[in-house]
């Protein structure tokens, strides 16, 4: 994977929070914690979304595509 250096400017508090935590082992360093937040934001807006997307769906005809889908495919076993 390629990988790009960025400058970011940041709280002061929030680089001692962070330092504290590179500290006591949590992240290796600076850019490694940076990294592993900016990836579990950016997974997290993304299941969000796709939670809003599923709202969307009508319950009701998905139960019933899925149970069309269903009984069509049963007609069609063999019996055991």
């Amino acid at each position: 994977m390629n990988k790009n250096k960025i400058a970011i400017t940041m709280d002061q508090n929030v680089i001692k929070r962070l330092d504290h935590l590179i500290k006591e082992h949590v992240f290796t360093n600076r850019s490694r914690a940076i990294q592993e937040a900016v990836q579990e934001k950016l997974e997290r807006m993304e299941r969000s979304r796709l939670a809003k997307e599923c709202a969307k769906l009508d319950p009701s005809f998905e139960k019933a595509m899925a149970e069309e889908g269903v009984s069509e495919e049963l007609s069609k076993w063999p019996e055991y």
